[in-house]
């Protein structure tokens, strides 16, 4: 008879358990970097609680290190964190939770606990590889934006130790291993051309709003033309041609 921890300690929990430390060690870099752009302890701590999405959450902090308002920073992670709400419709279908635990999943709908459960063969294991990389992620991640922020309260002026330009490094992080075709490459390509044009000509917080909103607009753009990647979608196109 298998016991009950090889039960639990399935593909999916160990892949999501992986990620979860490999994602949440990244949180230190945050909660430094969100101590050098201004940020107290508290407010670091409350905002990977509460957003907790990282690539909103370092657009954030990027702009408020750059010297933009509030408005814009928040404008920028808003951008940032709309694939979540794309994620959530794709967990829902897939999964088919109860109403209940919907809010609860909502707020660990992120890109490491929906590429863990869609990778998934069959209906449990995607179960269980989002809650595995969803709450491991969420407790690691704000464990470790704790750590960071005690240390940089305690680094003393950001510049001296490079963190003033950290920012930047670390959505370059984010990105790179997005560059794996031609269509990412030219996109990121466009939008670091706006933004050198942006710079100079607006004040901070603006030029990722700009090259955020051409992003959409791409998006939407090419999205007309892209043919359906379901098999469901490929059997209406069909169906539509036959009509």
């Amino acid at each position: 008879m298998p016991s009950t921890k090889s039960n639990w300690l399935t593909p999916a929990t160990k892949m999501g358990l992986s990620i979860a430390l490999a994602t949440g060690l990244y949180g230190i870099s945050f909660g430094a970097l969100s101590i050098a752009a201004g940020l107290n302890l508290w407010q670091t701590v409350a905002l990977s609680a509460l957003m907790f999405t990282g690539g909103s959450q370092f657009a954030f902090i990027g702009v408020l290190s750059g010297g933009g308002a509030a408005s814009a920073a928040f404008s920028a992670a808003t951008l940032l964190g709309v694939r979540n709400a794309v994620y959530g419709m794709q967990i829902k279908q897939s999964l088919r939770p109860s109403p209940r635990v919907v809010p609860f999943m909502a707020q660990v709908t992120i890109d490491e606990s929906t590429a863990t459960s869609l990778g998934q063969a069959s209906l449990s294991e995607r179960h269980r590889g989002f809650w595995t990389a969803g709450l491991g992620v969420y407790v690691l991640w704000n464990l470790f934006t704790l750590m960071g922020a005690l240390l940089g309260e305690r680094m003393g002026d950001p510049a001296a130790w490079g963190l003033d330009g950290a920012a930047v490094a670390a959505f370059l992080g984010l990105l790179w291993p997005r560059l794996k075709s031609a269509q990412p490459i030219v996109v990121a390509c466009a939008a670091a051309t706006v933004t050198a044009f942006a710079v100079p000509l607006t004040v901070p917080g603006v030029p990722i709003l700009i090259t955020a909103g051409c992003a959409v607009l791409f998006a939407v753009l090419t999205g007309r033309h892209t043919k359906p990647a379901t098999e469901h979608g490929q059997l209406q196109q069909v169906d539509q041609e036959k009509t």
